[in-house]
């Protein structure tokens, strides 16, 4: 996966996924949360959110959706969007079509939406080519990589601050690895957002 800012190249080759929101009338930020519900990370996120009045949006993995149902339906109680992040966290690019799809499918059971993130980012162009006619796939311009152990807290943030402008999608994660990194980053990435007059938006 890459780090931090996806590739020009990697945007013109695949216009067909969304990447960012550039042209806003306003200052305008996308938070994204990917890999959740987790019982230990996402009553935390949601709590951090909801004293900063601010909506997310949640990719959700469907394993986790199936064993944590009720913090799923606590992230949309609390307006928030979910998205479909697989059922299994498949690697697009080690999946067959037919697998791929049938991964997907079984999490869009139980994860009501029109929005799909491929898990690490990796989509194959003929995986694309057939779930872009039933979701909108969302990518990222800003990775905080608060998953990387080998990165502080305080990089993570930085990650952020220096990287996103008008118009990006965020990815933290609400998960056991991300958890220190992301504790401390989104608070302060808020904050920061918040003082330069950023309004912070759903995707839907």
């Amino acid at each position: 996966m890459f780090k931090v800012k996806p590739p020009k190249i990697l945007r013109k080759l695949f216009r067909a996924l969304v990447w960012n929101y550039p042209k806003q009338e306003h200052d305008i930020i996308y938070l994204t949360f990917d890999d959740g519900p987790c019982p230990e990370v996402t009553p935390w996120i949601l709590e951090t959110l909801r004293k900063a009045d601010v909506k997310a949006t949640f990719f959700c993995v469907g394993m986790n959706v199936e064993e944590y149902p009720d913090l799923y339906y606590q992230i949309l109680k609390e307006g928030h969007v979910v998205g479909n992040h697989s059922y299994s966290h498949l690697k697009g690019f080690r999946a067959n079509i037919l697998e791929y799809l049938e991964d997907v499918e079984k999490a869009a059971y139980l994860i009501n939406s029109k929005l799909f993130r491929p898990p690490y980012g990796k989509i194959r162009p003929s995986q694309m080519r057939l779930l872009k006619n039933k979701f909108k796939i969302i990518i990222w311009d800003v990775m905080s990589c608060d998953y990387d152990q080998n990165i502080s807290g305080e990089k993570c943030l930085e990650n952020v601050i220096k990287n996103a402008k008008s118009g990006s999608i965020i990815v933290f994660h609400d998960s056991l690895k991300a958890k220190e990194n992301m504790m401390y980053a989104l608070p302060r990435a808020i904050d920061h957002f918040k003082k330069k007059g950023y309004q912070f938006m759903l995707l839907d």
